[in-house]
């Protein structure tokens, strides 16, 4: 295993807001993010690299090795569920929640209630835990339409201050969980880059802490 230490990165609202962060411990592109075509940033450090993925895609590339370290938000791990990576820090950015969300009024339940989310997973275990049967409907975007066209009745998606809910006639209805970005962690570089991993996550604990 190779003493470079690889973190996997999203672009997006997720990155900018990281890159102070990482800023603050001493790490920093070389290459511009907004310009370069590069999936793989340098840094100003020899030994620690940048790789740029699809949020969806970072648990997996630090699940298998591909990364050492990684930055997802909750709704990403939650969904993703995999226990070969860990995940040592709250880093407090990109905080949003998980909702329920919907029409106010109620829903028709003489027939089983059509959900439409992107966060399959999730929307299962929410309503399997309450002894409640759904049928859950996969879409990729554009959730809010869904209850609008009578595709569903309820969606599950991220709410971050609601207004878009509230100017299609839609308002939150039930928390699943508040979403943060967390720092994750393969499990065998844990042990094999102990050092360096311990040292930056300690840097990043102070970050966080003064980043208040």
């Amino acid at each position: 295993m190779s003493d470079t230490l690889t973190i996997a990165l999203s672009k997006g609202r997720l990155f900018k807001e990281t890159l102070p962060l990482l800023a603050y411990v001493g790490i920093t592109p070389t290459d511009d993010p907004d310009t370069s075509r590069k999936l793989i940033l340098d840094t100003n450090h020899a030994d620690v690299k940048l790789v740029i993925i699809r949020a969806a895609d970072v648990p997996t590339y630090v699940e298998y090795g591909a990364a050492d370290i990684g930055v997802a938000g909750k709704d990403v791990l939650m969904e993703h569920g995999g226990d070969g990576l860990y995940e040592p820090l709250d880093l407090k950015i990109a905080r949003c929640r998980m909702m329920v969300a919907g029409k106010p009024e109620a829903a028709d339940h003489a027939r089983r209630m059509r959900i439409a989310t992107k966060y399959v997973d999730i929307t299962r275990r929410y309503y399997a835990a309450q002894g409640v049967q759904v049928d859950i409907i996969k879409l990729y975007g554009s959730m809010e339409l869904a209850p609008l066209v009578g595709l569903a009745d309820r969606i599950v998606d991220l709410v971050d201050t609601g207004n878009t809910l509230k100017a299609n006639g839609l308002q939150p209805l039930e928390l699943i969980a508040d979403i943060s970005a967390r720092l994750i962690v393969n499990k065998a570089a844990m042990k094999m880059k102990h050092v360096q991993i311990k040292k930056l996550i300690a840097l990043l604990s102070a970050a966080v802490a003064g980043n208040k």
